[in-house]
């Protein structure tokens, strides 16, 4: 097992997965929920979701979650982020949410998803990464 280098796990969390966040909850376990997110190299991390979820007052709380994006077939490949939320947007600007929509569904149905959204609020929260861990199995097996 190696570490990523910088580019390389940045590349791989810029790849398409669905990750799981993780964020503080008071007195229970963290709470951990799969999610899409946006990021692309060098930048910040972007994700969506209810405004009146328990997951949104939980991040808007704690200020800061950890993000896990893996790959689950060999070789086995991981990238975890722990970050700072920089940027709290509410609603969240509609095309932010249909890129991040598009990105996972495709041009069609990912379109169809935000459409089928339509009037629930959600909000946007940005994520500055602070701390990273990473793990390349390839060659391992």
């Amino acid at each position: 097992m190696k570490a990523f280098t910088e580019t390389e796990r940045q590349e791989f969390l810029a790849g398409k997965h669905i990750a799981v966040l993780s964020v503080a909850a008071d007195g229970r376990p963290p709470a951990s929920v799969p999610i899409w997110y946006d990021y692309s190299p060098g930048g910040n991390i972007r994700i969506g979701t209810g405004a009146s979820s328990r997951k949104a007052r939980l991040i808007e709380r704690a200020g800061a979650v950890t993000l896990v994006v893996q790959r689950e077939e060999v070789p086995y490949q991981y990238v975890v982020v722990e970050g700072t939320v920089v940027e709290t947007s509410k609603p969240a600007p509609a095309d932010v949410q249909e890129a991040i929509a598009i990105r996972y569904l495709g041009e069609e149905a990912g379109r169809a998803f935000v459409r089928s959204m339509e009037g629930v609020e959600e909000v946007l929260f940005t994520i500055r990464p602070d701390r990273w861990l990473s793990a390349d199995f390839t060659g391992d097996f």
